[in-house]
């Protein structure tokens, strides 16, 4: 199933059958507990907006081999772990917003995020799976420069609009294999990331326990799952999201999510 939100956060849902919306006492913790989804009216081409606010965010660095060569930096032992503050989470169609004050090397992140449905503490890889409700898409938008002059990762990930999700959740049932789904990133209508999840060094599996090792998961959390290689900062010569631009993300068998760049006036 595909759940969505749109306008004044109420959720809609697609069977296969097209758009509905649930009913107006449904929410999203009510569906990953089992609530039974009596939808009603159809929707037709739901405006949607960011399928959830996550209670947390974490994110995997250094998560694809291409992308550690490319950015010249050691393979990590264990997954590279920091944060992304839920304030950053926009939906599809709204802008990223850059203030040339701050940042003037962004980049974008296609990404496969996780949607946690169950409580999680200390689980194995073996049993990972079962605390996934579904997957979502994610631009895991980057100020590199600020990465570089902090020599940690959370402002330079977490300013205001750098986490586009969705544009829905896929349930986990819809996505047998969420190891081997294409990613791919178009900036003004050029490809720019065309990866695969089959190459992550670390998987879905293991990075759930991983995370649940060291702080217990509650149903709504959102993990990152890092990003194949094409990011704009390590290109030659580096590029950078400006105003003006198009940024489109798309996680196989999710959806496409396209936001435009624009300035925040100084």
């Amino acid at each position: 199933m595909r759940i969505g939100r749109i306008a004044g956060g109420h959720l809609v849902a697609d069977d296969g059958s097209g758009f509905r919306k649930l009913p107006y006492d449904i929410d999203l913790p009510a569906v990953m507990a089992g609530r039974p989804l009596d939808a009603t009216e159809p929707v037709e081409d739901p405006d949607l907006i960011a399928p959830l606010i996550p209670g947390k965010i974490l994110g995997i660095g250094l998560n694809y081999l291409d992308t550690i060569r490319e950015m010249g930096l050691p393979k990590p032992t264990e997954p590279f772990l920091f944060a992304k503050f839920p304030s950053s989470v926009i939906g599809p169609g709204e802008p990223i917003r850059i203030d040339p004050e701050l940042t003037r090397r962004v980049d974008w992140e296609t990404e496969l995020a996780i949607v946690i449905g169950r409580r999680a503490s200390r689980v194995s890889p073996g049993e990972a799976l079962e605390y996934v409700f579904g997957y979502t898409g994610a631009n895991d938008v980057s100020a590199r420069d600020l990465q570089a002059s902090d020599g940690q990762w959370v402002r330079g990930k977490s300013l205001d609009t750098f986490c586009p999700l969705g544009p829905v959740i896929v349930t986990r049932d819809e996505i047998p294999d969420p190891q081997a789904l294409r990613l791919r990133t178009w900036v003004n209508g050029e490809k720019v990331q065309d990866g695969t999840t089959r190459d992550m060094l670390f998987g879905i599996v293991e990075l759930i326990s991983y995370c649940s090792a060291h702080f217990t998961l509650v149903p709504g959390d959102v993990i990152l799952t890092g990003t194949p290689h094409g990011c704009g900062d390590f290109m030659t010569p580096p590029r950078h999201l400006r105003p003006g631009d198009l940024v489109e993300t798309e996680a196989e068998g999710i959806g496409r999510l396209a936001n435009p760049v624009t300035a925040i006036a100084t």
